[in-house]
């Protein structure tokens, strides 16, 4: 089975199926379309599959003319049918695995796909689960539901975890240039897995001795930076207390060659990762009786991020004699980071819904964000920014620094300015801007 499945993956004949087209699994079904390998995603949301079909792009780190010719060759299609994966002799699981209203971990998603597959799994299948999840999920939950059909894992089918690590709008790095961890249920599992990346991607293929390994490196990655920003974040509060600049503090700090690495402050974390990630292993730990007390509580800090924003805002415009009720507050940013337009999990939403609770009129302008969901609606954003825009606000509130902001503009017109991201660092006059 092992060999065959290799030779089929040297030889590119090998059909792979992605599950889930969203921002880990579409640039994912790209690059390997790209290498010369038949690829069908699937997706539930018929709007995703369409797009797919039709070589249109709706995910950043993607390029457009990429998709266009792969689908054009006939290399990428996608589908809402499931049926398709009976076909496939390589299947990527890339689907959402969110926190329930209780932060636990919610892998419902995971486990539909795994029984979804199980119906109608072959021998020789190479299974591998990327969506980030607890420690064990490969073994504890994939595996028996894959070995519910009688085959064997390692022997009659192939089971890895390799854990994506794309970085939205990062210019350096993206899915064919990033180191890959692999970790599969078997030796044989690893081998057949790292194979198939090693044949797509232009990067080290670490082999873990274990999925569990390779799940668990994925949440020390990102619990290593929410524990740092959390860090900062925590010594922005004090600097602030005590008038002190932290984005200087950082920069003199940076200048160590060794023993330090920079995290900047800023209104609180976003995206699916980094806010989520150390939770799935809070969650897990409890299972042995054991409290991660400095991870939670770097939950906690970068979570009081917005309060914290909100609460300075308002002493900026008490220094102008003006109260949260009734000012206007415009909001530069809804992304959660720089140059894209992901808003998961953006601070920028409750620091909104905030200030709008205590009675500011906010107006949001963000170059990448048309629209936005906030409290289950669709909200619309300014579709451009004027000077007069600026001139009407009692604040001007930085909270994504876009590179494609007119920064000069903004300053010239505003009458003060939070910034959050130290996004006007580079203007030699700031006299209207407070730091974070």
């Amino acid at each position: 089975m092992k060999e065959a499945l290799i030779k089929k993956i040297n030889d590119k004949t090998a059909k792979i199926a992605v599950i889930g087209l969203g921002y880990v699994g579409l640039p994912l079904a790209v690059e390997k379309a790209k290498t010369g390998y038949t690829v069908t995603g699937f997706d539930v949301n018929a709007e995703k599959v369409d797009m797919v079909n039709k070589g249109i792009n709706y995910i950043g780190d993607v390029v457009d003319s990429d998709l266009k010719e792969i689908v054009e060759k006939g290399l990428l299609s996608a589908t809402e049918d499931f049926d398709v994966v009976k076909q496939m002799d390589c299947v990527a699981i890339c689907v959402p695995t969110p926190l329930d209203k209780y932060r636990q971990p919610d892998i419902s998603y995971v486990e539909s796909s795994a029984k979804e597959i199980a119906k109608r799994m072959h021998k020789g299948m190479l299974i591998v689960l990327e969506s980030t999840t607890y420690p064990g999920t490969t073994e504890e939950v994939m595996k028996p539901i894959l070995e519910s059909t009688g085959f064997k894992c390692g022997e009659d089918f192939f089971l890895a975890f390799s854990p994506e690590r794309i970085d939205p709008g990062n210019a350096t790095f993206n899915t064919k240039n990033t180191p890959k961890v692999v970790g599969g249920i078997t030796p044989a599992c690893t081998e057949v897995a790292a194979k198939l990346y090693g044949n797509v991607l232009e990067c080290e293929i670490f082999k873990a001795s274990s999925p569990a390994i390779a799940e668990m490196e994925k949440i020390l990655e990102n619990t290593y930076r929410n524990i740092n920003i959390a860090l900062i974040n925590e010594m922005a509060i004090l600097c602030d207390k005590m008038d002190i600049d932290i984005w200087e503090v950082v920069d003199a700090a940076s200048t160590k060659p060794y023993g330090f690495q920079a995290f900047y402050p800023g209104p609180g974390l976003g995206g699916h990762c980094i806010p989520i990630d150390p939770y799935y292993l809070s969650w897990k730990a409890r299972e042995y009786d054991y409290s991660i007390r400095l991870i939670e509580t770097s939950g906690e800090i970068n979570e009081s991020m917005p309060l914290f924003v909100v609460e300075k805002s308002s002493r900026i415009l008490n220094t102008f004699k003006k109260s949260v009720n009734g000012s206007k507050v415009l909001i530069l940013g809804v992304a959660y980071k720089s140059d894209i337009d992901d808003y998961r999990e953006s601070p920028s939403l409750k620091i909104i819904q905030l200030l709008e609770e205590q009675g500011a009129t906010v107006s949001v302008y963000d170059p990448f964000i048309s629209e936005f969901k906030l409290d289950g609606k669709m909200r619309s954003g300014m579709d451009s920014l004027s000077e007069k825009d600026v001139k009407e606000a009692d604040l001007v509130l930085l909270l994504t620094n876009h590179t494609t902001y007119d920064y000069e503009m903004i300053y010239k017109n505003a009458k003060v300015i939070f910034d959050t991201k130290n996004g006007f660092k580079a203007l030699s006059e700031k006299d209207k801007i407070w730091l974070l």
